[in-house]
């Protein structure tokens, strides 16, 4: 059984109001591409991951006027594969929808929020449950002794998925602090950059809560999704002392309590040697590109004996990506995010 997660730029750009593909000459929303061109790449990208679900980051968006669940269905169809089947979980404004394709011959699978709903202030039925992820959640971010009010701009999709390894439970996550936009002057940047940032790590302590559950439980568990940030990213880190990736995974519990990424693992373990990367991105006034490792899937102890291998499908990393000429093109097309996978087996299976 393989999962995936892959963030797709600009998805909600390739369809029309109708939730129809736009495979046309005209340009994408991701620069230097057609959305022909895009489209393509997305179905020969998707087709080659083959995987029984794919967590899509950046899904299409689901409002008053557009329907993303039937739009991801048409492009699973455009691109005949076994991941065709949709489930999404909170709604948001972004136009960034978190969304799972899944094939329903391997996977059943349903939205199953946890947590107490609270008020917009954050109040909690239970000060021992994390709430769900679409309410607020109070924290003290600093040192005022006052409790900050935290929401998800992008809430976590949470689900629940029997598989052929029994029920696993997913908490697919697109975890985004903002850029200081209206910041007058460096100093002013530098307060509200800090500020978002304070907000990325609660929103990562957040979820780290609801993984502590799910290991008490006794649960299968996966992490997976696009967390914008990783060991030794930013100067930030060493203000707040670790990144929002080693909260995730619970670097500092007992090792019984930890998530594994072997990625994440490797990047924790050198900061100064050659890491894992998953996305791409070319920064105009330097020329040159920026790579950076954002992309993950965690795995609870219970489930690390059936995992396999874990691959980023990186089009020059990946020495199958890069000899597939087709592929590899199709990757670079396709996103300024590359997939990760992470192949499942039974105890003992190869």
């Amino acid at each position: 059984m393989r999962i995936a997660t892959y963030n797709v730029e600009w998805f909600h750009a390739l369809f029309d109001l109708a939730g129809d593909l736009l495979r046309d000459g005209a340009w994408s929303a991701r620069e230097g591409v057609t959305r022909a061109e895009q489209i393509d790449a997305l179905c020969t990208v998707f087709r080659a991951i083959d995987a029984d679900a794919v967590l899509v980051v950046e899904a299409p968006d689901i409002s008053r006027r557009h329907d993303g669940e039937r739009a991801l269905a048409v492009f699973a169809e455009a691109a005949g594969i076994r991941a065709r089947t949709v489930l999404s979980g909170f709604a948001n404004d972004t136009q960034q929808e978190l969304m799972l394709l899944y094939d329903p011959d391997v996977i059943s699978a349903r939205h199953d929020p946890l947590g107490p709903l609270t008020g917009k202030h954050g109040r909690s039925p239970s000060e021992l449950a994390a709430p769900r992820f679409d309410t607020a959640f109070r924290i003290d971010l600093d040192i005022d002794a006052t409790e900050d009010v935290i929401v998800f701009s992008k809430p976590p999709l949470e689900a629940e998925l029997k598989t052929p390894l029994g029920t696993i439970r997913l908490i697919g996550c697109h975890v985004k602090s903002k850029a200081p936009h209206g910041a007058e002057g460096p100093e002013e940047a530098m307060a509200l950059a800090i500020a978002n940032r304070r907000k990325q790590l609660a929103q990562c302590i957040w979820i780290r809560r609801r993984v502590e559950e799910h290991l008490a439980a006794g649960d299968r568990l996966i992490v997976a999704g696009d967390l914008n940030d990783g060991p030794g990213l930013d100067e930030f880190e060493g203000l707040f002392g670790r990144s929002g990736v080693e909260i995730i995974l619970g670097t500092a519990a007992p090792p019984e309590a930890r998530l594994h990424d072997p990625h994440a693992g490797r990047a924790l373990r050198s900061r100064i040697s050659p890491q894992p990367t998953t996305a791409r991105f070319y920064i105009a006034p330097e020329g040159r590109w920026l790579s950076a490792l954002l992309d993950y899937i965690m795995v609870s102890p219970n489930l690390r004996p059936f995992a396999r291998r874990w691959r980023i499908w990186h089009p020059f990393d990946d020495r199958d990506c890069y000899a597939d000429q087709g592929l590899r093109h199709a990757l670079l097309a396709a996103s300024d995010h590359f997939p990760v996978t992470l192949d499942l087996a039974e105890d003992g299976s190869p």
